[in-house]
């Protein structure tokens, strides 16, 4: 399995893990860490059919996602992995340049620092370590990262 490495810039005093510390605005120093992050699957497009194959290791824990309507996919934008596309802060959206040059963090472009990508995707069906979705913003064999069912599955009445 390819281990993908995300080198994040983090400002001194920002806590990671949900501890709770303060943040002091006067801190310029920038200290580097390093996570490895590995894939837990890949987007499949055959058939018609689009879809999130888990690897097996991992099909425990989909345990559930079939109730839900969406699902959150976060994925890695494994073919824009070079410095100079990483180095892009400000884009046209959707490439076209009649819209205004804006931020990348603005917008949902592939050219970023960290080439993390996130899609909420209606959920198809669910079996075994297998999720038919309706689409995804991701190519073929694209590194899918993590899954995260629909927050309001649980925090907001159905809709009827």
């Amino acid at each position: 399995m390819r281990v993908i490495v995300i080198l994040l810039s983090i400002v001194a005093g920002i806590c990671l893990g949900g501890c709770q510390k303060s943040f002091n605005m006067d801190e310029e120093k920038i200290t580097e860490q390093i996570f490895n992050v590995y894939p837990i699957g890949r987007v499949v497009r055959e058939g018609g059919k689009t879809m999130i194959v888990i690897d097996k290791e991992y099909q425990p824990g989909l345990l559930g996602l079939d109730k839900h309507k969406h699902v959150h996919v976060v994925y890695w934008f494994d073919r824009n992995d070079t410095p100079a596309k990483r180095a892009i802060l400000q884009v046209h959206p959707r490439g076209d340049n009649n819209n205004p040059l804006t931020g990348v963090f603005a917008t949902h472009s592939p050219f970023r620092p960290n080439l993390i990508a996130i899609s909420r995707c209606e959920v198809l069906s669910v079996k075994d370590n297998i999720i038919e979705i309706k689409d995804i913003d991701a190519f073929d064999n694209t590194p899918v990262i993590d899954l995260k069912g629909d927050f309001f599955y649980y925090y907001r009445p159905n809709d009827k």
